[in-house]
C-alpha cells in the first residue's frame, strides 16, 4: 500500500485515478511515500525520510526545494502542458486586450450608466478616446517554445500573424508540434528587434531571472507590447516601468501585478490567472497523478525536473531503483556488487541529468537486504529502492 499525502486542494479528476486498494491518499498522512502538492511553499517544511517523489500539479516548481530533494534522492515531478490551453488563451487575450484598449473602454462606458437616455450618443461621440489596433500582419515574438509557447506560435499563425520564436533548447516533441510558418531567431537579441509584441514562456531560473531589462528593453521597437505570463522574475520590473515612463515600451501585461505595476501607466495587471481554469486545474492533477503512480510502481520517471527522464519494460521478476551522482564507475561498482552475489542482471538502464543519475537495473534473483546495503553504502549513491513485488 503505497500512502500519498496531499497538499492544497487537488482536483478530484486527479485522486480518483489513485486504485484505493493499492494507495491510501489523505492531507494527514504520516510518513507517506509520496507528496502531491499545488502551491504550497514547501521549503520550510520538514519532508519526511520516506517520502520517495513529490509531484506538483502545475508548471512552475519555485515552492518545493528542489536541490535538498535531489540531495536526498527524492524525484520531483511537474506537470509541463497540463494548463498550457488555459495559458495559451489569456496569452490570445492578453494580445488582443494589450491592442484595442478594451480594458480602457468598458471601464469608461460603465461610468456613463447614469447618463441614461444619453448614453447611446456619448458613446458615438467619445468612441474615438479608445481607437486600437488589429493583430493581423503584426510579428509576435515567442520567447520559449514548450508546450504553451507553442500553441501560442500557432495560434497567432492561425489569427494572421507573422511569427517569430526563440529557444536554443527546445525538445524534439515541441519542434514536431510547432508550424513550419514560425520564423527561427537565432538570438534574444535578433527577435527583440523585429516584433510588435513580445510573448515569454519560459521557466524562471538562474539563466532566465531577469531575462528582460533594460539592455534588452533598448533593442524593441517603440512601442512594442510585452506580455508575460510566465513568471514574474523573468523581468526586471523597474526596468520594465521605467521603459514605460519613457514611452519605450507600449503595453506591459503581467499574470503577476505588484504595487509599483499597478499604479504605473499602459500596464495590464491580471491577478495570476493563467492556469486557473478548472480543465487546467483537472488535467495537472491527472497528469501528476500518473507520473507518481508511474515512478512509484515502476520506477519510471517522467517530467521529472531534477532527475533524467527514464524507463524500461520490465521482463524480469525483480527490479533495483538507483539514484545517484554522476560520476564515473558507479554502474561499474553497482554491476559489480550483484555479479559477485551471483544477482544475473537481464535488462539496465542509466540516464544522467546534470550532477544526478538514475538507474533501472532488472534481475532474475531477488536482492537480499545485505547486498543492497553494501549498494547504498557505495561513494555516490544516494538512493535505492526495490519495486515491490506482487
Amino acid at each position: 500500500m503505497f500512502r500519498i499525502r496531499t497538499m492544497n486542494k487537488i482536483s478530484a479528476v486527479g485522486l480518483e485515478l489513485f486504485p484505493r486498494d493499492r494507495y491510501e491518499v489523505a492531507s494527514e498522512l504520516p510518513n507517506p511515500d509520496a507528496i502531491l502538492v499545488r502551491s504550497a511553499v514547501m521549503q520550510a517544511q520538514d519532508i519526511p525520510d520516506t517520502v520517495k517523489a513529490i509531484a506538483r500539479a502545475g508548471a512552475g516548481y519555485n515552492n518545493i526545494p528542489v536541490e535538498a530533494c535531489s540531495e536526498r534522492g527524492i524525484v520531483v515531478f511537474n506537470t509541463p502542458g497540463g494548463n498550457a490551453n488555459a495559458v495559451k488563451e489569456l496569452a490570445i487575450a492578453a494580445l488582443i486586450l494589450s491592442s484595442r484598449n478594451v480594458l480602457g473602454a468598458a471601464n469608461w462606458a460603465a461610468s456613463i450608466a447614469d447618463r441614461a437616455d444619453e448614453v447611446p450618443d456619448v458613446v458615438e461621440k467619445e468612441k474615438s478616446r479608445f481607437e486600437g489596433h488589429e493583430i493581423r500582419g503584426k510579428t509576435l515574438g515567442v520567447v520559449g517554445l514548450g508546450a504553451i509557447g507553442v500553441m501560442v506560435a500557432n495560434d497567432a499563425i492561425a489569427l494572421g500573424m507573422e511569427v517569430i520564436g526563440f529557444d536554443p533548447y527546445i525538445s524534439v516533441d515541441a519542434a514536431w508540434n510547432l508550424s513550419g510558418q514560425v520564423q527561427r531567431a537565432e538570438t534574444l537579441d535578433s527577435l527583440l528587434g523585429r516584433c510588435d509584441y513580445v510573448t515569454l514562456h519560459l521557466p524562471l531560473e538562474n539563466t532566465t531571472k531577469g531575462i528582460i531589462n533594460a539592455d534588452k528593453l533598448r533593442l524593441l521597437k517603440k512601442g512594442a507590447r510585452i506580455i508575460n505570463l510566465a513568471r514574474g522574475g523573468l523581468v526586471n520590473e523597474k526596468d520594465v516601468i521605467a521603459a514605460l515612463e519613457a514611452g519605450a515600451l507600449g503595453i506591459y501585461v503581467t499574470d503577476f501585478p505588484s504595487a509599483e505595476l499597478l499604479n504605473t501607466k499602459n500596464t495590464i495587471c491580471i491577478p495570476h490567472l493563467g492556469a486557473s481554469t478548472p480543465e487546467a486545474e483537472d488535467n495537472c492533477a491527472a497528469m501528476a497523478v500518473r507520473q507518481l503512480m508511474a515512478y512509484l510502481e515502476t520506477g519510471a520517471i517522467k517530467n521529472s525536473v531534477n532527475f533524467p527522464r527514464c524507463q524500461l519494460d520490465q521482463k524480469a521478476p525483480h527490479r533495483l531503483l538507483v539514484a545517484n551522482r554522476n560520476i564515473p564507475n558507479m554502474v561499474g561498482q553497482i554491476t559489480t556488487i550483484l555479479a559477485g552475489a551471483g544477482i544475473n542482471i537481464m535488462d539496465l538502464i542509466n540516464h544522467h541529468r546534470d550532477e544526478y543519475a538514475y538507474n533501472i537495473i532488472d534481475t532474475e534473483q531477488d536482492i537480499p537486504p545485505d547486498i543492497l546495503e553494501r549498494i547504498i553504502a557505495v561513494d555516490g549513491i544516494i538512493r535505492c529502492r526495490i519495486i515491490p513485488q506482487g
